[in-house]
Order: structure tokens, then sequence, then C-alpha cells
């Protein structure tokens, strides 16, 4: 059966702080746990006044220090943005501190825009090594060989669990030659997840991490009591894609009664484009749009976005598609 997963970005709301969104992702989390999902991840994006998740490996051990069983990790680094070696040593502290629970998705684009990527120190050329950057890390988490000179302290023997993630079919082909799972981001790039995850799975090669594909899908679920209520919920993260289309960085909007009203025609359809992996509406809807969706795709996992403005609402979101899935699990059985 397919597992349920959690991509978090920790939303600032308007009206509201960082340190809430910090914690609000941190109760999510414990309240996910509960509710059965696999893992609870964080994505790296920098620049972006709705989002806290820049510093990845501490809001992970932020949520992780919160929970008890739930995999928590990164959803993803954005390597090129770092020394591989680095990225070993915060890993493997996070994986010496919790045991067993954490991984570490990796992504190739810089989750910013270019001028931040200077502030970064940087280049856009750093994206090219992504390959080897890739191995160069899995070598630091993995035991220290005879004659190893440089070491990560805590980090060597760990071998934190790598995932390829991506949008395009580089990240499939990429995952496929490591033997390395593979998470593809169709809950804002929609448009190559097909070809993306037959390439995936016909050239994939068996590792010591993998012996067989494991495909994740990223998916926009906004579940409420009914269609209409979810409808109206999820004109916050359309507005939010608006904004990014406007050049405004605006914090998470409240929902409004009539989105046509708040886009043009033009960022009506590019959104509309963007968002076409999602899932609104009351539990039979959202039960038959997740049975689609794995159908197509043979998805293992969906990583779910619930991106809703008021976290109350935002918790029963969650709740109603966990409780959602295991209801057609146990009719199946």
């Amino acid at each position: 059966m397919v597992e349920l997963s959690i991509l978090e970005l920790g939303r600032v709301r308007q009206r509201s702080d960082r340190r809430t969104a910090l914690d609000e992702a941190r109760m999510l989390a414990q309240h996910a746990e509960k509710w059965g999902y696999k893992r609870f991840w964080v994505a790296e994006h920098h620049n972006m006044p709705t989002v806290t998740t820049a510093a990845t490996s501490l809001v992970i051990a932020h949520i992780a220090a919160g929970t008890q069983t739930i995999r928590v990790g990164a959803g993803g680094i954005m390597l090129p943005n770092h020394a591989p070696y680095v990225i070993a040593e915060q890993f493997g502290t996070l994986e010496t501190l919790f045991p067993g629970r954490i991984d570490l998705g990796l992504g190739r684009a810089p989750g910013t825009d270019q001028l931040t990527l200077r502030a970064l120190r940087r280049t856009p050329a750093s994206a090219e090594n992504f390959p080897d950057d890739v191995q160069e890390l899995q070598a630091f988490l993995a035991p220290v060989a005879p004659g190893q000179q440089i070491e990560a302290v805590p980090g060597s023997g760990t071998q934190v669990p790598l995932w390829i993630l991506g949008s395009s079919l580089f990240g499939a082909q990429l995952a496929a030659e490591l033997g390395l799972p593979y998470g593809f981001a169709s809950h804002f790039a929609p448009q190559s997840l097909d070809p993306a995850l037959q390439i995936y799975r016909e050239r994939f090669k068996p590792s010591a991490q993998q012996a067989k594909p494991y495909v994740l899908v990223g998916v926009n679920i906004i579940a409420a009591a009914s269609d209409a209520e979810a409808r109206r919920l999820a004109t916050s993260q359309q507005m939010s894609f608006v904004g990014m289309f406007r050049g405004a960085r605006d914090l998470l909007q409240p929902p409004i009664d009539d989105i046509e009203t708040y886009w043009t025609p033009q960022e009506k359809s590019q959104v509309s484009q963007m968002l076409e992996c999602s899932i609104v509406g009351s539990p039979e809807t959202v039960r038959q749009g997740m049975t689609a969706l794995t159908e197509r795709t043979g998805a293992d996992e969906l990583m779910v976005v619930s991106d809703i403005f008021d976290p109350q609402k935002r918790r029963r979101s969650f709740e109603l598609i966990a409780e959602t899935a295991s209801q057609d699990i146990c009719a199946q059985q």
C-alpha cells in the first residue's frame, strides 16, 4: 500500500511570526506521527519571507527532538549550495542524535534566486558537479576506508539514506544510475512526472542502499468536510503562487471566497499548470484523487503538501488525508 509523508516549509502566516511557524511545524509532526505518516521532511529555500526552513538541518533537529518515531529529513538539501563534507557532518550529527530516523534528500537546484545564490558564495556552475558531490557525500557517510585521511565526525559510518529529488529527467537518470530512491516534485512542477518515472524505473541499477526502484511523488492535497470548503482553503496556496509571478514575497494569506477576482487569466493558467498535480476536496474526492494518482504513477509513497492558512484546519486536512488512506486500506483488506 502507498505510504504517506509530509513536506513542510514552515510557512509564516499573515499576522503571525517566524517562531510560531517553526513551532507549528513541530506540532504538526507530532500529530503526523500519531496519524501514521512515515516521514516529515523540510525543504531548503532561501530569501523567502514566508519560508522558515532555510537552515534545514537545524529545523530537522527541532522537529526530531519533539517526536519519537516518525522519520525526519530534508526534502531536500540543495547540495550545490554546500560542501558535501559539511552536509556529512551535519546529517551525521542528526543521525547520531536521532538514530534510524534521518533521511537526506538531495536537490540540484539552488532553492533561491541568482542574487541570493551569490550571497551563498556559490556559482551557478556548482550545479554541474552535482553527481560527483552526491557520491562524495555518500563516501563521507560510509565507514572509513583504509588510508582515508579526511573523516566526517560524526558522519562516517552513519550511512544516512540518500534520496535524489528533482523535477526533470536529469534527477531520474542520476537516481537510476546510483541506485537511490527518487522523489519527483510534482507538487509544483508536474510536467515531466510520467517520463521521469519511466526513465528511473527502466534504467535503475541496484545498489547497496536500494535493491529496487522506489518512487516518491509530491502532491498537493487539501481536504475538508466538503469540496466547496476545501476549494476555499486552497485559495491561500493559489495566491502564494500568483505572488511568485508578480514578484511579491507576501506571507501566507487567509483564504478568499472567489479566487477569480484575484488572478488574471494568464496568472490562472500559469498557476493551474504548476498546481496540476493537486487533489482538493472532501474525503471521498481525496480518496478518488489519491487512488488515481497512485494508479497512474505506481508511486510507493506520496509526499503531501497541504498549504492552509489556519493551522487547526491544516492539521485537520492532514488528519482527513490519513483517515481516508487508512479506510481505503481496510476496504481492500
